[in-house]
């Protein structure tokens, strides 16, 4: 007979304070003896856009051994994931709630984490570092959402990864980005049949930052809340392309995920200066459910 294993884990919509908006995040604290194939199966299960796995670290500078599934297949990092787990780490006292850094393990290597202590802490990562790919045709990218080449900005869109490679397309307003919808098979024309999966996001600059959408058909997920992992490339993005809001531009806002009645609000914060800056992405977390699974 079978023995039967129990796991307790928590669900969190990230990026937000309020209850059902955000992203909403699956967190195992303790995922000791599961198995690449369970875990994978897990997350299918939950169907969330992220469910995230607790390990113990295997570096001794990290707290925390972290791996990152989607329903179809594991990731190397992604943001709110990030952001959710530390969440869980600090409200189970596996990681001290006085403390306000620290560092966890994920496949795309050590995560810098910061915290402004609170009631409601503010949690920061560091993006793992920012690399530029190709850029593509204007009129491909807006065959592929649906829109009208007049509705792009004068900006090429273009391949940015900091662990997950998105495509970013800047368009003239709110109501284009709400407008905007991504035809799968298009988009597997424009990278090609041998291209690794990428997720598109689509944006438009505001006083505040940019107000964005991100749809990753290609991972098994339509349409994304919020995405940690490519609002720290579309911070880099909006700088290279001088998008940015004027003085403000050293701390951002992105909101997502309102079209689709989960906003997110995305802090983000540029530290240093030419060749040397860092962008760290934050927010808020809301706990909702503490749940036992058993199989």
């Amino acid at each position: 007979m079978t023995t039967q294993r129990s796991y307790r884990y928590f669900v969190v919509d990230v990026f937000t304070n309020q209850p059902f908006e955000g992203n909403s995040l699956a967190v195992f604290p303790d995922a000791s003896g599961l198995d690449d194939d369970t875990t994978q199966r897990i997350a299918r299960e939950l169907n969330l856009s992220e469910t995230s796995f607790v390990f113990s670290a295997t570096r001794s500078d990290c707290v925390a051994n972290v791996r990152i599934f989607t329903p179809s297949k594991e990731l190397i990092f992604a943001g709110h994931p990030t952001i959710g787990t530390s969440f869980v780490l600090l409200a189970e006292g596996m990681v001290s709630r006085h403390v306000d850094h620290f560092v966890l393990e994920e496949k795309v290597g050590p995560v810098p984490i910061r915290v402004e202590l609170g009631p409601r802490p503010l949690i920061w990562l560091r993006t793992p570092p920012i690399e530029y790919g190709r850029t593509y045709e204007p009129s491909a990218c807006a065959d592929m959402l649906t829109l009208n080449i007049n509705d792009l900005l004068d900006v090429a869109p273009q391949l940015v990864s900091a662990g997950n490679p998105t495509i970013f397309v800047a368009v003239k307003n709110k109501e284009i980005v709400d407008h905007a919808l991504l035809d799968a098979r298009q988009l597997k024309t424009l990278i090609g049949p041998d291209s690794e999966p990428l997720c598109v996001f689509v944006f438009t600059p505001t006083l505040e930052g940019a107000y964005s959408r991100m749809f990753a058909p290609l991972y098994g997920i339509s349409e994304d809340p919020a995405t940690g992992s490519s609002t720290g490339p579309l911070a880099s993005f909006m700088m290279r392309n001088c998008l940015t809001p004027g003085t403000a531009g050293r701390r951002l806002l992105s909101e997502q995920g309102t079209k689709m009645g989960r906003r997110s609000i995305l802090h983000v914060c540029i530290q240093g200066e030419n060749g040397k800056v860092g962008i760290d992405v934050g927010g808020y977390v809301m706990p909702l459910t503490e749940a036992m699974m058993r199989f």
